[in-house]
């Protein structure tokens, strides 16, 4: 597998040169979002890397279902080739995504390109501001669309937790919660029918996964955050979060630090709109 990041210098001395000199011709995507501000299509006209193109986390990287099926379900594989191609991807490229929030929306592209069969993607670490400190320049408006694309995608290529198999998770595996500590203790739930988490998930914000220059901390600090946590050798890992975004910032910490993440797509939107199903309130698992 190619790197999981890639610096500001480095994806600037690759824009220039056509390319890695590990991977392919570079597509860069730019997955501004933020919960209560989605569409980021205003942010990015403002300044974004040259030639980015823009992607609508809400509308082309999430599905719109029933509230059964949470707030963010994945869209059907073929709609996700469409935009794919859109953005000019090719099989072989490699792909790098950044936003402008520690890439904690921007993971979501990492990580649903990567299950459908995009073997090399990587985030810009540090997102946007690593760009704009270095110096590199930015590009305002709407960047130049690419030429059609023709990567083919078919989802598998990463293991995923199932609604129907996070339960009997719980009980035999790690499940990480990777929501904010108050979510999780059930003390706030802004947008969710329900408060409070998983039985037997341990709370693990992936917001600590990063430093305040919101790149990621050494895959050892990382390791040794998950250890802590209960990754012991042997133990699957599991993660969710409210619906989906931030779940996937957690898997690409956790593939830093060398596991195998399986990512439950529903995460808490999807589990709290099953009145059958659980919940457990307070700072412990259960």
């Amino acid at each position: 597998m190619s790197d999981v990041l890639v610096t500001a210098t480095e994806l600037r001395d690759a824009l220039a040169a056509g390319g890695f000199a590990d991977g392919g011709p570079v597509r860069v995507l730019d997955v501004r979002w933020r919960l209560g501000r989605p569409n980021g299509l205003p942010e990015y006209r403002a300044g974004h890397i040259p030639g980015a193109q823009y992607v609508d986390l809400d509308h082309e990287l999430a599905a719109h279902g029933e509230p059964t099926d949470g707030r963010h379900p994945l869209p059907p594989v073929e709609a996700l080739q469409e935009a794919a191609r859109r953005w000019g991807i090719d099989d072989g490229d490699t792909v790098v995504v950044y936003d402008d929030l520690k890439n904690l929306s921007s993971a979501r592209a990492w990580w649903l390109l990567r299950y459908a069969g995009v073997a090399d993607v990587r985030l810009l670490d540090g997102s946007l501001r690593a760009w704009t400190d270095a110096g590199f320049d930015a590009e305002t408006g709407d960047a130049t669309p690419p030429a059609p694309g023709s990567v083919t995608l078919a989802y598998g290529a990463l293991p995923v937790l199932p609604l129907d198999e996070v339960a009997g998770f719980a009980d035999g595996a790690l499940l990480l919660d990777a929501r904010a500590g108050e979510r999780y203790r059930g003390e706030v739930e802004p947008i969710d029918p329900r408060a409070g988490h998983v039985p037997g998930a341990v709370s693990a914000p992936t917001t600590e996964n990063v430093g305040a220059d919101g790149r990621f901390l050494a895959p050892e600090a990382l390791r040794a955050r998950f250890t802590e946590l209960g990754a012991l050798p042997g133990v699957e890992v599991g993660v969710y979060c409210g619906s989906g975004v931030t779940a996937a910032h957690q898997a690409v910490a956790l593939t830093l630090a060398g596991f195998t993440p399986r990512v439950f797509p529903g995460s808490w939107s999807q589990w709290s709109n099953h009145p059958e199903l659980p919940v457990a309130t307070g700072a412990e698992p259960r």
